[in-house]
């Protein structure tokens, strides 16, 4: 089969496309057949070596396809089931196999490449209005890069629960987009400053709650942008890790919260899982959630696909279909 492997860390050249056996299936199991592997920016963290992962290794955390073997052990899909999956290495390839407890079952009416493309973005947004920040009605959000993948979902979930969405944006096209997905506000961070603006739209009080996948330079106008008791939820760092900071800044800034979090520890369990999957995937086939597909590649264009989104011209997803 074919698949991607880095053998070393560096920019997207060293995403190679190579011939490799087909995986085994263990006891607990399953083998999928993939028919879309989604493009995230913790790949780029992991190719690059800001995240580190042993060498060589196949990249993709997340993917949907059919279940083509089970192991012993596995009772809860067989061949042929439809699933999808977020978290296991290795997704950039035509096979992959994972433990049946990292899988999930995908409705019927939904399709794969939808699946596939709302497990890590959609699950993420989801913990974060659900876990990090229990978003409510009339509470205020400022979600940073709010035409990419997560910025999207995260404008429509928060604007499904009654509060108002303030998003930042670099270009026309994307404010549109955004928009679109339930910003009630759309700030231009390329022409505008994001804090004074912030301050303005909220009467001088600032928001409630701050999503910021951007990380570097986002951190110091998100800190300025919280109203008091405010959360601060950096799940990302797509312009760099955020260098170290006096956290008594958290007390001046009027006992501000700051949390760093990652979906891996709020799908711990596969019954947390599952809960957080049916909700998005069920919403995404019901139509109260829209899936925005950016653009699909062939494996064997990799490198390309993580070249288009590390440079920030994109909104929405990206797949790789093998």
């Amino acid at each position: 089969m074919h698949s991607i492997v880095v053998s070393q860390n560096g920019g997207s050249e060293v995403l190679a496309l190579s011939d490799s056996p087909e995986p085994t299936c263990g006891a607990d199991e399953i083998r999928v057949d993939v028919a879309a592997a989604g493009v995230n920016f913790i790949d780029i963290y992991q190719r690059e070596g800001l995240y580190s992962i042993p060498l060589p290794y196949t990249p993709g955390l997340e993917g949907a396809g059919i279940v083509s073997a089970v192991g012993s052990q596995v009772t809860r899909f067989q061949p042929g089931d439809r699933v999808a999956w977020c978290g296991h290495l290795g997704s950039y390839a035509q096979q992959v196999s994972l433990r049946a407890d990292m899988a999930v079952h995908v409705p019927p009416t939904l399709s794969l490449e939808s699946a596939a493309g709302m497990m890590l973005q959609g699950l993420t947004a989801h913990y974060l209005v659900t876990s990090v920040y229990d978003v409510k009605a009339g509470d205020w959000a400022l979600v940073h890069a709010a035409a990419g993948g997560v910025g999207l979902l995260l404008c429509q979930m928060i604007s499904a629960r009654g509060a108002t969405v303030i998003g930042t944006v670099s270009t026309e096209a994307k404010a549109d987009a955004a928009n679109r997905a339930g910003a009630s506000h759309v700030i231009r961070y390329d022409t505008e400053d994001v804090p004074t603006r912030v301050r303005e739209l909220t009467e001088g009080r600032g928001v409630n709650v701050v999503y910021d996948g951007v990380g570097q330079a986002t951190f110091q106008g998100s800190l300025h942008s919280l109203s008091p008791r405010g959360t601060l939820a950096l799940f990302g760092q797509a312009s760099g890790p955020v260098t170290a900071f006096d956290p008594q800044i958290l007390n001046q800034l009027g006992s501000l919260v700051l949390t760093r979090p990652s979906l891996t520890h709020f799908t711990a369990t596969p019954e947390e899982l599952q809960w957080r999957a049916d909700e998005v995937l069920g919403a995404v086939a019901s139509g109260e959630l829209t899936f925005t597909l950016s653009g699909t590649y062939p494996l064997e264009d990799a490198a390309r696909a993580h070249d288009d989104l590390g440079s920030r011209k994109t909104s929405g997803k990206l797949l790789l279909i093998p």
